[in-house]
């Protein structure tokens, strides 16, 4: 079996039966309180994407580095997805206790991450990006995703759904893509991005 080497998580392996993709033993994450999570970097073809593995540990550097305190901060984006399936679907008795949450920071007790996604965008800036996938009380068939983009910065809260962000989910420009244009405002435009103004 072929294997890749992350200088962030160590050995990874290649899938049986998806060759692009690389899969690692559990890692601790001390985002979600130091739960192991396998880590799978997708689409990955070493030959042809050198610079892949090594980005890669990069946005993993940084979003390892990422604490409870870190996560805590975007319950409220987590608090809303929970919120605007149940308004989507209407009221159910079954429901209720996720209608009775009183403190946003309360809605990580219903999330569990299954897996951590490594992978790069195939549209636009083609930077790699974190995607947590997670099994949530409230969507209980298409689940929940956080993305991070670079491993920097929460860019996507959805329904998994196969894409990193809504632009690319809803065919519409990055600038009105909410969190997304929110990373680009803050300063943190990758170098490809950067070379668009000076030529």
């Amino acid at each position: 079996m072929n294997t890749i080497k992350s200088e962030i998580i160590g050995e990874l392996k290649q899938d049986e039966q998806f060759d692009d993709w690389w899969e690692s033993e559990p890692i601790e994450i001390p985002f979600f309180n130091n739960k192991k999570i396998n880590i799978i970097f997708m689409g990955l073809e070493p030959e042809s994407d050198t610079e892949f593995i090594k980005e890669a540990d990069e946005a993993l550097k940084l979003f390892i580095e990422k604490s409870e305190t870190d996560r805590l901060l975007i319950s409220n984006l987590v608090h809303k997805n929970c919120m605007d399936f149940l308004n989507a679907v209407g009221f159910d008795e079954s429901n209720q206790q996720l209608w009775n949450i009183k403190d946003e920071n309360q809605i990580w007790d219903l999330v569990q991450p299954t897996g951590i996604l490594i992978s790069r965008r195939s549209y636009k800036e083609q930077d790699i990006y974190v995607d947590i996938n997670c099994e949530c009380d409230w969507e209980q068939e298409h689940g929940l995703q956080l993305v991070f983009r670079q491993g920097k910065k929460i860019t996507r809260v959805s329904q998994i759904d196969g894409h990193l962000t809504d632009a690319d989910a809803y065919g519409k420009p990055d600038s009105e893509d909410e969190l997304l244009s929110q990373f680009n405002e803050n300063g943190n435009n990758s170098k490809k991005e950067w070379w668009k103004f000076w030529k």
